[in-house]
């Protein structure tokens, strides 16, 4: 096989392995587009219809072992960030956005659903690191990187009563991360991409995923109250620093799963009567 070929091959496993690890979030999209083109169910919210379908998924990715014990608790964790900063960009008050059809499985005025969108980008992340078996070189010590997302966090809800900083929290991750390469292998060769080229690519693909779920009346911005436009390239600031606040939390609960691991290892080695091997 020439070099080309095999750039080929490795190009077109890289595309289907991309498509395994945000098989998630294509699965929501998937089931939004059926439901908003042809809902038969007249005794079931189509938004209840959608929360029953991610729920359902879930429990086939764990019975059948697609997806980790890990990787379901993080999917957990983002619904409930998700979950909270929702009902504060919904609320009467902000009304940021808002969701125009009825449902029964919700709090105020989120459908429960959404914390699964967000989710599906935390999903993406965690099976994307094992897929490829990511490894990063030059990453920021841990406590930079929690502050840096606790800011971020908190400027989703404080920039609607003081000034907005993400640019500031933009160019902070700019600094931390400059030198951070992301090291994956598709199937025997190590690439490696700046982390930061890399953060932009899958903004760009979340920005279009938002773009088609308010076509399908997910959810529905004030300029989109007459007829559907387009999300403003604004918004693409913000799903790169949600995204970032999703790729660091992974990381620090995988960090912290992986110490836990290697301490339980160690107590069961020192308590064990294994022989230890002649140097």
């Amino acid at each position: 096989m020439s070099l080309r070929d095999q750039k080929v091959k490795e190009f077109f496993i890289f595309g289907i392995k991309q498509a395994y690890a945000a098989i998630f979030g294509g699965y929501l999209l998937c089931v939004m587009a059926i439901t908003h083109y042809w809902y038969p169910l007249e005794t079931l919210h189509r938004y209840d219809a959608i929360f029953i379908a991610a729920l359902a998924f879930q429990a086939f990715m764990l019975l059948f072992k697609w997806e980790s014990r890990r990787e379901a608790m993080i999917i957990f964790t983002f619904h409930i960030i998700a979950t909270l900063m929702e009902l504060f960009k919904t609320s009467d008050a902000i009304a940021a956005w808002h969701y125009p059809e009825e449902y029964i499985f919700g709090i105020g005025n989120v459908p429960l659903f959404t914390g699964f969108m967000y989710s599906a980008v935390g999903s993406y992340l965690a099976r994307a690191g094992r897929i490829f078996h990511l490894r990063y070189s030059y990453y920021p010590p841990t406590l930079y990187t929690l502050l840096l997302v606790t800011g971020v966090y908190a400027n989703f809800f404080s920039h609607h009563f003081i000034i907005d900083i993400r640019w500031l929290l933009l160019a902070i991750t700019t600094v931390l991360f400059w030198q951070t390469q992301v090291h994956f292998t598709v199937i025997k060769n190590t690439r490696k991409m700046p982390i930061l080229f890399g953060w932009l690519l899958i903004t760009a693909f979340i920005w279009l995923a938002e773009n088609i779920a308010t076509y399908l009346n997910i959810w529905i911005y004030p300029h989109q109250t007459e007829h559907w436009k387009m999300v403003p390239l604004a918004k693409f600031s913000s799903w790169y620093l949600l995204m970032l606040l999703s790729f660091v939390l992974i990381k620090a609960i995988n960090t912290a799963s992986l110490k836990q691991y290697k301490a339980k290892e160690c107590r069961y080695l020192k308590g064990s009567n294994l022989p230890h091997r002649k140097r």
